[in-house]
Order: structure tokens, then sequence, then C-alpha cells
């Protein structure tokens, strides 16, 4: 049976000063067709029953904030963000808790760093007030599209593109922000897997002074192609190097990455330093609190392509993994490059890697204490 929202209404959240997040009328699919889809929902290609949509018109302001049917958007063949690519997004997770609660891992975080990618990409922020309704609004409405399975969530996708019809290079005047969910299973469903990389050579990620820090849509794009050539080379991801000489270590693919120099309890950390072309991951600054709770010295700093080479070589680089809020945490065994390939470790997950994993996840289902606030609960309207 096909179960419906009621009437158009206003809700108790508000989006931005004089403007309420209305609730409209929207069909949910029926409760078998959503069990079949939870049972195995992979990654990015099944939508939950909602989504947020919100208009920001210069001059007005944010003038309007819907929970709304998914559906698709209706976009004039000459919207802005189509031609002159102002878009930016987000991701985040919302987490299945023991006691039957749904929580929002740091939600916050995300909004702030949304609205840091659009001032610096010409367009008006979301109100921090605004993403965090929306994303309220959006998990509350779908609560039954939460999966519970072990390491399953319900990924979110804020994002906000440029709708002014109008071909001109400028910044546009019109714009929406829109919000939808995913139920996401496992990342490693068999079991933590460690990926291959390929150091790009041929291409950069960013360079000092343009988006690098930010997670607008250009830069997903311009990946593509370097990616394409990794998984020429045998490799699931590409690392990116520094634009300026070509031999700092950077991000892998849109992840942040972590060396560990030494074992156990003794070990230290090293994650390449924000100099502006690096993304400031959320699930970055997270590790580096966990993995300094649990006694482990954090460096952040320029990490070469040599020092991790000579370190690999003389063991004293024992661990890589690449972290995001995809995959929490992912392991690095083995970097291909023209100057000679090698292999982290064994090229198995290594200690401290699935130490850190482990806790974090505890964290965000809700399996040991949050002693941080880092959880956002989810409550009803």
């Amino acid at each position: 049976m096909t179960d419906t929202l009621s009437p158009s209404h206003t809700s108790s959240r508000t989006f931005a000063e004089g403007v309420p997040l209305v609730v409209e009328q929207a069909t949910r699919r029926p409760v078998a067709e959503r069990e079949q889809l939870l049972a195995d929902p992979g990654f990015g290609k099944v939508f939950t029953d909602h989504m947020v949509v919100a208009r920001y018109v210069a001059g007005r302001g944010w003038t309007e904030a819907t929970l709304t049917g998914y559906a698709p958007l209706q976009l004039d063949p000459s919207t802005a963000a189509l031609h002159y690519a102002q878009s930016i997004f987000e991701g985040l997770k919302a987490y299945a808790q023991p006691d039957g609660s749904v929580a929002v891992f740091r939600p916050e975080q995300n909004a702030a760093r949304m609205a840091r990618g659009a001032v610096r990409m010409a367009m008006p922020p979301v109100p921090a007030e605004g993403f965090l309704a929306a994303v309220d609004a959006l998990v509350d409405a779908d609560r039954d599209w939460v999966p519970t399975g072990p390491d399953q969530t319900l990924y979110l996708r804020p994002y906000q593109l440029a709708v002014e019809p109008f071909l001109g290079v400028r910044p546009a005047s019109e714009y929406l922000f829109v919000v939808i969910a995913s139920p996401a299973g496992a990342y490693f469903p068999r079991g933590v897997q460690p990926v291959s990389v390929y150091l790009s050579e041929d291409y950069i990620r960013a360079a000092p002074g343009g988006t690098g820090d930010v997670k607008c849509a250009g830069n997903y794009a311009a990946s593509l192609l370097a990616q394409e050539q990794a998984i020429a080379a045998g490799c699931d991801q590409v690392v990116w190097l520094d634009a300026t000489e070509k031999k700092y270590v950077e991000e892998m693919g849109g992840m942040n990455l972590f060396f560990v120099l030494g074992a156990g309890a003794d070990a230290e950390l090293v994650t390449p330093e924000l100099t502006g072309t690096l993304l400031p991951g959320i699930t970055r600054e997270s590790l580096i609190t966990v993995a300094q709770e649990l006694g482990h010295r954090v460096t952040e700093r320029r990490f070469s392509v040599e020092e991790w080479r000579a370190g690999v070589a003389d063991g004293s680089i024992t661990e890589t993994f690449a972290c995001g809020t995809a995959a929490v945490i992912t392991p690095v065994g083995h970097v291909k490059a023209r100057t000679g390939d090698f292999t982290v470790g064994d090229g198995t997950p290594g200690a401290v890697t699935m130490a850190l994993r482990e806790r974090l996840l505890d964290i965000q289902h809700g399996r040991v204490a949050d002693e941080h606030g880092w959880q956002h609960t989810v409550t009803a309207a």
C-alpha cells in the first residue's frame, strides 16, 4: 500500500529569517519496494522518497524552502551552472543508532564548509540553520530509508547551483539549494581491502589560489581523466601531487591521506598540511582527534613521494590510508609510478589503520559514547 504525507503545511523548522520550511504532500513508495531496494542499495544508485529544495533570488535573499517529493529538476537550457559550473556540494551521513534514533555525523561542519565554498564560488552562502533544518527535515521524513545493516548508512548530498537563465560570465542572480538522500551499503561488504594507487604525474588536481579547498563540481570533472589513467594502469585510485613541484603528496582521489610512521602505541601519523589546495576533510579532522586520544602523535606537514618511498623501503613507514565520508578509512597497499612501484608494509591493512577505523565507526554508529558532541540526533518536527 502506498502511503502519503498530509497535505502541504508549514513545519516548525525555519530555513532562514522569515522563511519557514514548508512540507508538501508527497507519495511514498510501498514498503515491499523500499525493503527490496534496501536489501542491496550499493552506493549512489537508490534515492529516498523526498528532497528539500530552497530558492535564492538576488535582492530578495532566500525566498522559499520546501520538503517535497523526489523528482527531476526543471532547468532552462541556458541555466548558468550548466555553462559556467557555479555548483558546489557536500556529503555526509545519517546513522541508525542502537536506541532506534537516527544521528547525523557533524552536520554543522558540512554547513560551515559549504558556506566557505559558496563564498569562493561567488555564490550566496546557505544559512547554517537552513542547512541543518533541511538535513533534519529530509532525514525525519525518510527515517524508514535509514538502513540498519552492519556499516550501512543514509548518505546525504546537499548541493547548490546557479539556475539563472543567462549566457554571461558573471555570478548568477538565482540559485537552488537541494538536499537528496541515498541509502548506502557497507563500503567493504567482503571485509576491508587495501587499494592500489597511481601517482598522477601528467595532471594536477588544484593549484595555489584555485579551488582545491572547496567542493566545487569542476574539481571533480577535472579529475576524471587522471582516474581513468589510474584504472588503465591497473590501479583503483589516483594520488595527486602538488602543482608547483610535483613532488609532494596531496590527496587520493577525493580523500585525504595519512602515513603511519612506526608501529603500535608509539606510531606517529603524518597527514599533508592544508595549504589551500587540499580539501579540509571532516573525517580527516575527526581522525586527528581520535588518533591523539589513542595516544598517537599527529603531524600536519608537507610529505614528499620520495619520503614515502624511502620510508616504505627502510620500514619506517608501516601503513598508509585514505579517509573520507564514503569509506571512512581505506588502506593503501600498493603504489604505482613511472619512477618505480612499491608496496606499503606487507600490502594488507595495518593495525593502526584498522584501530582508527573501528573507533570512528563505533562513534558514528553509537556503539561507544560520543564524548565530542559530534552526533546530531534528528528529532521529529
